[in-house]
């Protein structure tokens, strides 16, 4: 089985630019059909930024335009795609944003469902782990580009 790397970005899109915001989710099946409430991400297209990948992946998967706040962590994992045989060593780089427009009805087809959640609500929804603890990272971020931190 041959080994590749991947490369995504997503966002932690905030209702107003403050701690304790709505967070925008979005909703998919699984590949065993259950509904998966997570934070919109996408792989990145050619000759893209990591920063250009993340804002696109937003727009595409909730609808909503937003703006960049700051970088929050990138998360990694890996995981096989049995039909190319390969192992993923994949890479998520994760953007605090602010939304500026837009509307989750023009969510696109991948996803099931788009809306905002208050922060707790959020954090009970998600279906991983790993995004949820980008949650706790906002008010560093938010104190760092001198924004709404406590």
């Amino acid at each position: 089985m041959r080994t590749a790397r991947a490369v995504s970005a997503g966002g932690v899109v905030l209702a107003e630019l403050r701690p304790d915001a709505p967070v925008a989710l979005v909703a998919h099946r699984s590949v065993r059909g259950s509904l998966q409430w997570t934070l919109p991400k996408g792989a990145r297209e050619e000759g893209e930024s990591v920063e250009q990948t993340a804002l696109r992946e937003v727009r595409e998967e909730t609808g909503l335009e937003a703006e960049l706040i700051g970088p929050l962590d990138t998360i990694d994992y890996w995981f096989v795609w049995a039909p190319e045989r390969t192992r993923y060593h994949k890479f998520v780089h994760y953007f605090l944003m602010r939304f500026v427009g837009g509307d989750f009805s023009d969510h696109d087809h991948e996803m099931e469902d788009a809306a905002w959640f208050e922060p707790d609500e959020a954090r009970r929804r998600m279906s991983f782990a790993n995004e949820r603890k980008l949650l706790d990272r906002i008010p560093d971020v938010l104190a760092a580009q001198g924004a709404g931190g406590s």
